[in-house]
């Protein structure tokens, strides 16, 4: 591992998440458009995956999440004619979208749910009260 790439593990990965209202008469061309956009940054240095995403409880809701490894990265990409696409359909939002960058030090998977779930010998379940 280089110098460079220790120092980006330090600082932590870069989420991004944007959830958008869209009017469902405008949604296929929104979709259209960030479907394009997740296709051509995946394979932009840096970006560790993209996600696209409807929503179940409210039928205008998008989602556009993109996991990066720096915040270099990002913010190339947010220089971007591709993320200038992404900004055009955030105007199309009926209301202020809710915009994200979160910075991801220290991840974990199903262990920590097995860790949870392990109780140790001597601990009996206790009845509800």
């Amino acid at each position: 591992m280089t110098h460079r790439q220790e120092d980006r593990m330090s600082t932590g990965m870069i989420r991004s998440t944007i959830r958008m209202l869209i009017p469902l008469n405008k949604q296929s061309e929104a979709l259209e458009i960030l479907e394009m956009v997740k296709v051509r940054t995946q394979f932009e240095p840096g970006c560790i995956s993209t996600r696209l995403y409807l929503g179940v409880d409210e039928a205008r809701a998008i989602m556009i999440e993109e996991l990066w490894t720096s915040e270099e990265d990002i913010l190339h990409h947010l220089r971007s004619e591709e993320y200038r696409r992404v900004l055009l359909v955030v105007e199309m939002a009926e209301e202020r979208p809710e915009i994200r960058f979160d910075t991801i030090r220290h991840s974990s998977g199903v262990e920590t749910i097995e860790k949870a779930r392990i109780r140790p010998s001597n601990q009996r379940d206790r009845p509800n009260t």
